[in-house]
């Protein structure tokens, strides 16, 4: 196998040496030349055309990175590029008269396609012609007609053999078998075509010999040659000195090519002066090739040439035809007739995709989508195209060489928005009437993850309520993330608190995947009422995007606690006895139930109602307050002791209750130091004497060391009020519950006072304290003229039941006001706030009554200095 390159030379002109650099560095950068390579037929598929990777200069891993790609005019797979060794191969075997038939040189054009950036190189590979061919003659047997007085030297042209092949392998020359009267003369036509013509070298004697057989060879110019024979039948006639003559020696019609078949396309004509026989023509083809004689029809007799196929100007722009007139007695004329075919808008542009991307990524301006090449056989403005796509789309056509365009994104695109591209492509021609072609392709456009999850809400509140069951669903978080596939699945996690004393973890927990709350835990209301938190969305791309939103849990309140007395107080101890002058008028306060409910709303309010009592109607309980005041005037025939039962009940659903008992003691004045109830006297009366002697010295025993301890705490008392500056003593301790409230209304005081509480020992009971007011500077001057006039701060008694042993006290207590010649007695619970002073250990104490009060310290009033 021969390979040959043909390479066009460039020419410089000698000038400077550094012109010379540039002009070299130009050329490279404008490309290539169109090269030329060559390959004779039949070689056998696979074999090496030339080394595109050398030529281009470029490497071999560049090509295929570049997605290097052969494409030739009629789109035919007949050569291959081979992408790791960059040499051009051929695909399949090559026949040069079936690619190119007649036509000389036989010339394939291709490109070299490459992307990123785009390239589009030409080349041109020659065919070259082997002797594969035989010449063959139309007929294999051919009739001659010769006059016996046809002079020597007369000339008989011979239809001519074919040969397929091209060039020196075509027909070079013919010969003749030996015989006296003829030689064969071969003739060139302009076309450089070679037919055969007979030569008379002798006149022909009819008489003598009537026809003759010869033999006619057709040789080529191959190595080795091949020929092809036919017959020659020479029949010698007798005279006819007139032979046919045509109008026009040469005919030229044009013919469109969409003329239907049986079309008229030319009618000949020609005449001969003899008569008879001689006189009488009829029409042939001189010679006819197979394509002329299935696309023509000619009428012997009449002359008239037509179609029997469509013409295709795409095809064959034109024909030659060669038609005789032969008359009765053997002679003949001629005439050419030469039909140019007119080339009529009838083919619709070619659009051909060489690539196309799909999908593409979202948010990627100029992004190379689809190559491809348009193509219209037609000529002149029938093949001139216009190329164009819809404008309402984010995409632009760039045209390039050799009728390719470049489909590219006209800026970045948003999945979002438009995740798919319908793109038609309409390719137009400028004929008439115009065609165009259509051609769709669909454009994805893959998802990046440019999208944070968005929450449905900012702020989600949610509603539980106390004492649930543990892995509760208490509600749901969304949200939503535009992107798709992995980019769009959302994770849900928790942040940590803001608080980190709120034990979130034990609280609730969430679904990664949808987003669902649970309570992991019973919720109580009185313990945590509300606590808030942050939820994290994120999703899965890379890098991951994510949004948070806030959730607020409300606790709901459940009626689950029972109203808790505080006073009277519940603690086991002896029961405590509420001390009613006889004198009391009706409506006179004996005492008041304090009690509290943990519960909140309509489930803490708290109603009073007398469930029981020693005398009904005696005394009566208000039922919003809880006052138990006396509900007419007392007599001498009530009794002295009272028990009434008071029941504490809510308002929750199913509500809930508790009960106290008060013990009432009915005396004649609070100078009395002890009040016997009646029953006791009695069992004191019938009691023997030796009972009685025993309850004297006990009674003694115990006022002795009752006495000597109200000494010995007086004594004290009085070092540390000498030692103080300000006077005061501090009362008596003890353990008194840590959740009491206060509670503000009638029978409470409603200013904020200092007491100093002193131990005094009296006769009767130790119960009773006397209570000194006084008033620190910062206390308003009001206040303090207020009690200057006030006997109830004056000539008080407070009556200390329970206090705490730390800084900030609580007690219960009881205040007796004297009014003229009438005491009268409140009871509060209130805060105290007691400092200690060393080394005397003298406490002072300070009670709000204006505050509520549950084991705060912020709502003690503080003692200045």
């Amino acid at each position: 196998m021969e390979l040959k390159m043909e390479v066009g030379k460039e020419c410089f002109p000698k000038q400077r040496q550094v012109l010379i650099l540039f002009l070299m560095l130009g050329v490279a950068l404008a490309g290539w030349k169109s090269r030329r390579y060559s390959v004779m037929e039949e070689t056998e598929s696979g074999s090496f055309v030339a080394n595109l990777a050398k030529d281009l200069g470029l490497g071999v891993g560049e090509l295929a990175a570049r997605g290097a790609r052969v494409v030739s005019e009629d789109n035919e797979p007949r050569l291959q590029l081979d992408l790791h060794t960059g040499e051009l191969i051929l695909h399949e075997k090559l026949d040069r008269e079936e690619m190119c038939g007649p036509t000389d040189p036989c010339v394939m054009h291709f490109q070299v396609l490459l992307k990123k950036p785009l390239g589009v190189f030409r080349a041109e590979l020659l065919v070259r012609d082997i002797n594969d061919h035989s010449p063959e003659f139309p007929e294999r047997e051919m009739t001659l007609k010769i006059s016996e007085t046809s002079p020597p030297g007369t000339v008989f042209p011979l239809k001519k053999a074919q040969d397929l092949d091209v060039g020196n392998n075509n027909i070079q020359n013919y010969s003749i078998s030996s015989n006296p009267h003829f030689h064969i003369s071969t003739r060139t036509r302009g076309d450089g075509r070679k037919y055969p013509e007979l030569v008379l070298d002798k006149e022909l004697d009819r008489e003598k010999q009537a026809k003759l057989s010869l033999t006619l060879t057709a040789l080529d110019g191959g190595s080795p040659p091949r020929s092809g024979t036919a017959q020659v039948r020479i029949l010698v006639l007798d005279v006819n000195d007139n032979a046919p003559e045509f109008a026009q020696t040469l005919y030229q019609v044009q013919v469109p090519e969409n003329s239907p078949v049986g079309t008229l396309v030319v009618k000949v004509s020609a005449r001969d002066l003899d008569t008879g026989t001689n006189g009488e023509i009829s029409y042939s083809y001189f010679y006819s090739s197979q394509e002329i004689s299935a696309t023509f029809e000619l009428n012997n007799l009449s002359g008239e040439v037509r179609l029997l196929k469509k013409l295709d100007f795409e095809t064959i722009s034109s024909y030659e035809l060669e038609i005789d007139a032969t008359d009765g007695g053997g002679l003949s004329g001629r005439c050419s007739v030469s039909i140019e075919v007119v080339d009529v808008n009838d083919n619709f542009p070619e659009l051909t995709i060489s690539s196309l991307t799909s999908p593409i990524p979202e948010n990627s301006p100029e992004t190379e989508v689809a190559l491809f090449r348009i193509r219209d056989r037609d000529s002149g403005d029938n093949g001139r195209m216009t190329c164009s796509i819809q404008d309402d789309l984010p995409f632009v056509l760039k045209p390039s060489e050799e009728n390719f365009y470049t489909l590219v994104t006209n800026g970045a695109l948003d999945r979002e928005k438009r995740p798919e591209y319908n793109i038609t492509i309409t390719v137009t021609d400028l004929g008439t009437p115009r065609l165009k072609t259509q051609h769709s392709i669909t454009v994805t456009v893959s998802d990046v993850n440019d999208n944070a999850p968005a929450f449905s809400q900012t702020t989600y509140t949610l509603r539980v309520r106390e004492n649930n069951s543990p892995a509760l669903h208490i509600g749901s978080v969304s949200a939503t993330d535009r992107d798709s596939g992995a980019n769009a699945q959302v994770t849900y996690s928790l942040l940590p608190p803001a608080d980190p004393q709120l034990p979130l973890a034990s609280l609730v927990s969430i679904n990664a995947d949808n987003g669902q709350l649970f309570a992991l835990r019973s919720l109580d209301y009185e313990a945590l009422q509300a606590f808030e938190f942050g939820v994290r969305a994120a999703d899965r791309g890379s890098p991951a995007l994510s949004s948070q939103a806030r959730v607020r849990v409300l606790v709901l309140d459940d009626n689950d606690n029972a109203p808790f007395v505080l006073y009277p107080p519940q603690n086991g101890s002896a029961p405590c006895t509420e001390l009613v002058p006889r004198a009391a008028e009706a409506g006179y306060l004996v005492t008041k139930v304090v009690a509290v409910d943990g519960d909140s709303g309509q489930n803490a309010w708290l109603s009073y109602q007398l469930l029981k009592a020693t005398e009904p109607g005696l005394f009566g309980v208000w039922a919003h307050n809880g006052e138990v005041r006396t509900a007419r005037l007392l007599s001498e025939r009530d009794a002295v002791k009272h028990r009434l039962v008071v029941l504490v009940r809510d308002n929750g659903e199913p509500p809930r209750s508790a009960s106290v008992t008060l013990h009432v003691l009915l005396v004649d004045g609070f100078s009395q130091p002890y009040l016997p109830l009646p029953e006791v006297a009695a069992a004191e009366a019938r009691a023997d004497p030796l009972t009685v002697y025993l309850v004297v010295a006990l009674a003694s025993v115990s006022s002795l060391f009752l006495f000597s301890v109200l000494v010995f705490v007086a004594v004290r008392l009085c070092r540390r009020s000498r030692a103080a500056s300000a006077g005061r003593c501090s009362g008596p301790e003890g353990h008194f519950p840590g959740h009491l409230v206060d509670v503000s209304g009638a029978g409470t005081l409603s200013q904020s006072y200092q007491y100093e509480v002193c131990l005094k020992g009296d006769s009767g009971t130790n119960e009773f304290k006397f209570l000194k007011p006084f008033f620190p500077s910062i206390l308003n001057q009001d206040l303090g003229r207020k009690s200057e006039g006030n006997p109830t701060f004056q000539n008080s008694l407070v009556s200390l039941q329970e206090e705490d042993h730390q800084n900030h006290e609580r007690a219960v207590f009881r205040i007796y006001a004297r009014r003229g010649s009438d005491w009268h007695s409140r009871w509060a619970v209130k805060t105290w706030r007691c400092t200690t002073k060393i080394p005397l250990q003298r406490r002072t104490c300070v009670w709000d009554g204006r505050s509520a009060i549950s084991g705060h310290p912020s709502a003690v009033t503080p003692i200045p200095g």
